[in-house]
């Protein structure tokens, strides 16, 4: 069982900030691969699509919360659990840009931080979707994390989500090694 978690923050207040780059991801991805429809699972706290041994989940908790979900549904699937990718923005990555890593440190991204408080980072993999301005990285992160894209920047993040989705395929169908080999 694979479990892909995208991350972002719940609520129409949010729709296309930078924040939730995951979201949109595991949105894509969905379509892509024709998922059911996401349904809430009160037990935990999260929007949930099941097809086959893939489980797709969009945590309903602020960001910074992020694990408390996480570490809900991945106990229940413990004994049958393969693979956990959380899908995330990231402000040290350029937009448009995709980075697969595993078992790294959070680099400060309080959703990040909080599953690895909740569950540990061991063959935790993540696809860390770029949300930096060309421009360079921000002064005010959490500001900035939170705004909605520009217009020229939503042109370049939908290749990046697109990119994400394609590359989640892959790594069902392949692995994580040679996912890595295409992508990064």
């Amino acid at each position: 069982m694979t479990i892909i978690i995208g991350l972002g923050n719940p609520g129409e207040k949010f729709n296309n900030t930078r924040h939730n780059a995951g979201f949109m991801a595991v949105e894509s991805f969905t379509k892509k691969k024709q998922f059911p429809d996401f349904e809430f699972s009160k037990k935990y706290n999260s929007l949930v699509s099941q097809k086959e041994n893939v489980i797709l989940v969009k945590p309903q908790t602020f960001m910074n919360e992020s694990g408390f979900a996480v570490k809900k549904i991945t106990q229940d699937h413990k004994s049958q659990l393969e693979n956990i990718i959380i899908v995330h923005d990231d402000i040290d990555v350029v937009i448009g840009k995709l980075k697969i890593v595993k078992d790294r440190g959070s680099a400060g991204h309080k959703g990040i931080d909080s599953i690895i408080q909740n569950i540990g980072n061991e063959n935790l993999i993540r696809f860390r979707v770029g949300i930096q301005p060309t421009a360079g990285k921000p002064a005010n992160g959490p500001a900035f994390v939170i705004k909605k894209f520009t217009k020229e920047e939503q042109e370049v993040l939908s290749g990046v989500i697109e990119k994400t989705s394609q590359a989640l395929e892959y790594f069902i169908e392949n692995g994580l090694e040679k996912t890595m080999n295409k992508y990064n």
